[in-house]
């Protein structure tokens, strides 16, 4: 019987999936990754989200009504420095940051299935909405998940091939509803746990606060400047802003203006017409290929999402140097933002991606 570590996080997707794991003849464990930094059990308590003691509950009354061991593990040092430093580093540089797919790299992968593989389990599982397939040319992919509104193979494009192959997600086969069913079928107490929305080491959402509290230094004013670089005000430092904004600017220029970009090397927040806000050209490095194992010369046409509620748009991609993808748009992209991801789909499967430059 193979054995499968489970990543509980105490919700009701990575719960019903320790069930259809059972199902399915698996010897089934359950681990919860203690990732939050504060030592004082009612504030860790309070955030709860993945990373609370509340998780840990939740999880542990799961794994007692399914019948499987339950451990917690502490990867408070690798989720401080992949995630919670990544994120407060790219803000600082004047990008956008995505801290759940370094995580889901960093952590929720590499760190628990190098301790999972070392305590004789044969793969890991998540509760995550995609789907693991081994294709004809003999590599791993991601393939959506049942449910489009659901699917989270944007914030899953960077595993790496071992770690796909030691990587299990049934509930990928399902709707979120189908899911919700099958918890309050088995009276699980997490059927009507609702789900974790926000960043979970920031529940607060007050990002530029964080900052201060991790590095003790405010980010420093600076000029708001139109794309020809005219002054139009001031700014309160460029942690404060991403591509795209348009709320919180304090500018009353007359007409609707929004972020078009961000110079850190000069501390300024670049300002433009709605029109300015798109581009139909990006670059991307810090690449991971996936269905395939790089473009090798050629060009190839791919559906692009670059964000994680991007419905996705067309494009061509070519190499143009190395560790380098240039993405030229059929038709102009909203708020192209430096830091976050973009991620390659042929029909249902990834791929590959990168990182905006």
């Amino acid at each position: 019987m193979s054995k499968v570590v489970v990543g509980m996080s105490g919700g009701v997707d990575s719960s019903v999936a320790v069930w259809l794991l059972q199902q399915q003849g698996y010897e089934v464990i359950g681990i919860t990754m203690q990732i939050w930094q504060d030592e004082e059990p009612e504030q860790s308590s309070e955030n709860g989200g993945c990373c609370g003691l509340s998780a840990v509950e939740d999880a542990r009354q799961v794994a007692w009504k399914l019948g499987i061991p339950h451990y917690v593990m502490n990867f408070k040092k690798e989720f401080k420095e992949k995630v919670m430093d990544y994120f407060v580093e790219e803000y600082i540089r004047g990008r956008t940051p995505n801290p759940c797919i370094a995580c889901n790299r960093f952590v929720k992968w590499e760190a628990l299935l190098n301790r999972s593989l070392g305590l004789g389990a044969d793969y890991i599982a998540t509760g995550h909405y995609a789907r693991t397939e081994q294709l004809e040319n003999g590599r791993f992919a991601l393939r959506v998940s049942a449910t489009s509104a659901k699917d989270q193979t944007y914030a899953l494009y960077n595993l790496t091939q071992n770690q796909l192959a030691h990587t299990l997600m049934p509930v990928g086969a399902y709707t979120k509803e189908e899911i919700r069913l099958l918890a309050k079928k088995l009276e699980l107490p997490v059927a009507h746990k609702a789900d974790s929305q926000e960043i979970c080491f920031i529940p607060d959402h007050d990002y530029a606060g964080f900052i201060r509290r991790e590095r003790g230094q405010v980010s420093e004013p600076g000029n708001f400047v139109d794309t020809k670089g005219k002054v139009l005000g001031q700014h309160k430092g460029i942690i404060h802003y991403t591509v795209g904004q348009r709320k919180g600017l304090n500018l009353s220029l007359g007409r609707p203006v929004f972020v078009t970009s961000i110079r850190p090397e000069t501390n300024e927040v670049v300002i433009g017409t709605g029109e300015e806000v798109f581009t139909d050209r990006l670059i991307c490095d810090k690449l991971n290929w996936m269905a395939i194992d790089g473009l090798h010369g050629q060009k190839r046409q791919v559906l692009a999402k670059i964000r994680y509620s991007h419905k996705g748009a067309a494009c061509q991609i070519r190499e143009i140097g190395k560790g380098q993808v240039e993405c030229c748009f059929e038709e102009p992209v909203r708020a192209v933002t430096p830091g976050q991801a973009v991620v390659f789909y042929e029909k249902d499967y990834v791929i590959g991606g990168g990182t905006i430059r």
